[in-house]
């Protein structure tokens, strides 16, 4: 028999299991491919920790692999001895949010490890505020981002806010995957728990220091008031966490006319409005943009569930809405608070803007035009967070800036992963700045095109579900390594890095450096006029990703040449899936 059969067998007829759980299981008897999905592997605790599809099975997300996590995290906890610190727990709208999160904290709580619980959904960024401002030694939040509806995930913070990066990640890692029984995880009664003082609710108190801290990172009071009442803004949480913090926190700084899409502002796991809640997707759009046309408002700004990532529409004078991709909202966030910070009491000399490698190599012309420092780390907002805490512990370099090509950004040091409340703050005061300049956002985007160069970055996402998807991940890495590019849409590639290798060949001089990051697989290719290409394996998803950029000397040449290299990519992927 199979292992992935043996394994069927066991969660059928281990009395551990519940009778749901085998109901389940019964039901799917007759559908042997849907068996090995489910338990061909178990469902891989990552640097990210937990995400996948809601269901019974080793390869599914259920409250036993939850349970296995946190008792994997518990033990690395009671290893490094910091059991006495607590853990931060917080969760988004999707489904099974309650059950996940009262699962970890009972677990947490059975190995005398205290759990502070929110009292309900929460946004990420609020997350990682809550482990620094409580102290904790871990934080966990159950959510799966973006994707669809049929997805819940868990994701794993370190005592700096950040999600856990080495040495961290490895060691949970490793415990998680030295158990081998999920019997052998522990979980407590809940009101033992709690007359134990190891389940401790939380709520507003750490919703108003959190939104305090936000606040501080206003630039231009004086321009909100002057503008607060002629700006008008269209905002959907997409049924996840946005909503309270979003617009709490504009009621509070005075913009009056924040009109939410009423169809997505209650939070909903089943995302009704949408196939998956992704602000980079047009149909999320789709009903704020109608709302927005009606009410001639100048922006529509957008969160994903667990409102870390914003999507962006915004108005130009003749009426006309353009989309803002997260390479864009990014740069244009950039260019304000490090513009404004310069302008208003100078720039510190050890400044700093951190992105990601996937990020637009606009950020570095932003860096050059203003002489600010640049730090380039591997994909993933973590990386971000490690920077920051490493400038803190080194007590050299000033955080300016942080964001990555994937709708994320971070104002601030308050938490250590990207944060949308707090770019949602930003982009209506920059929006209200500008309007007392007779300018809109598409006018200052415009601008900073003008100053530093008409970059267009993209991304083509081929997605390979499944065992057969994963192989053929695989193989497109290994054939671009045996094969490596030299030339595409007209582009010479000058040098080729390796992050698995830790490798940064340079094609000119056949010289060989090391890219001073830690080993990723991901290969990344500098190429001629500023262009550049990266592929990477998803994290979060079956998906390979293929990111790219160009620079043209307007708007309409820039989109010609993106879409040239766009289509020589897709020739590429077809070629190497025959």
């Amino acid at each position: 028999m199979e292992d992935y059969r043996a394994r069927y067998e066991e969660w059928l007829n281990d009395p551990y299991f519940d009778e749901g759980t085998k109901a389940e299981l019964k039901a799917i008897a007759d559908d042997e491919n849907e068996i090995k999905e489910r338990f061909y592997m178990d469902l891989e605790f990552g640097t990210a920790g937990l995400r996948g599809i809601i269901g019974a099975g080793t390869n599914r997300m259920n409250i036993y692999v939850v349970r296995k996590a946190t008792q994997g995290l518990a033990n690395y906890i009671l290893k490094v001895g910091a059991e006495a610190k607590g853990v931060a727990i917080a969760h988004d709208s999707r489904r099974m949010h309650d059950e996940f999160t009262e699962c970890a904290a009972l677990t947490l709580a059975a190995n005398g490890i205290k759990a502070y619980v929110f009292d309900a959904l929460r946004p990420t960024p609020e997350l990682s505020y809550a482990v620094r401002h409580l102290g904790c030694i871990a934080g966990i939040n159950i959510t799966a981002s973006h994707n669809p509806p049929e997805y819940n995930g868990y994701k794993v913070y370190w005592e700096d806010g950040a999600q856990i990066t080495p040495p961290h990640d490895s060691g949970i890692m490793a415990e998680v995957k030295a158990i081998t029984e999920y019997s052998a995880c522990k979980t407590m009664d809940k009101q033992e728990a709690i007359d134990k003082g190891l389940y401790v609710v939380i709520g507003e108190e750490v919703d108003n220091d959190y939104l305090a801290e936000l606040k501080k990172n206003v630039l231009h009071p004086e321009a909100i008031r002057d503008q607060a009442r002629n700006l008008k803004i269209v905002y959907t949480p997409l049924h996840g966490t946005g909503l309270v913090p979003a617009v709490r926190v504009l009621k509070e700084l005075g913009f009056e006319n924040v009109i939410v899409v009423p169809e997505q502002e209650k939070p909903d796991g089943d995302f009704p409005t949408v196939s998956y809640p992704n602000p980079e997707a047009e149909e999320a759009f789709a009903l704020g943009l109608k709302l927005a046309e009606e009410t001639g408002a100048d922006l529509v700004l957008a969160t994903d569930p667990d409102a870390d990532r914003l999507g962006v529409r915004v108005r130009d004078k003749e009426g006309v809405y353009h989309t803002l991709t997260g390479n864009m909202s990014g740069s244009l966030l950039a260019d304000y608070e490090i513009g404004q910070t310069k302008a208003l009491k100078g720039l510190p000399s050890d400044g700093l803007l951190i992105k990601t490698i996937v990020t637009t190599n606009l950020a570095d012309a932003i860096c050059k035009y203003y002489g600010v420092a640049e730090y380039e780390c591997l994909t993933g907002f973590k990386w971000i967070g490690r920077q920051i805490l490493k400038m803190e512990n080194e007590k050299k370099g000033t955080y300016l800036f942080g964001f990555e090509e994937s709708y994320g950004c971070l104002i601030g040091t308050h938490a250590r992963d990207k944060d949308a409340i707090v770019a949602v703050m930003a982009l209506c005061e920059a929006a209200a700045y500008y309007k007392t300049k007779d300018m809109t956002l598409w006018d200052a985007m415009l601008d900073l095109y003008e100053r530093c160069g008409y970059y267009k970055d993209d991304i083509k996402s081929v997605g390979l579900a499944g065992i057969e998807g994963l192989q053929k991940i695989q193989q497109i890495m290994a054939t671009l390594r045996e094969e490596p590019l030299k030339e595409l849409a007209g582009y010479k590639v000058l040098k080729v890095r390796d992050y698995q290798k830790d490798t940064i060949l340079d094609l000119q001089t056949g010289t060989e450096t090391d890219t001073g990051l830690p080993k990723s697989n991901v290969l990344y290719y500098e190429m001629t006029d500023d262009a550049w290409l990266c592929v990477r394996p998803s994290g979060t998803e079956p998906k390979i990703k293929f990111y790219y950029g160009v620079v043209g000397n307007s708007l309409e040449d820039a989109d010609a040449k993106s879409e040239a290299f766009g289509a020589e990519v897709l020739a590429v992927i077809d070629e190497m899936l025959k």
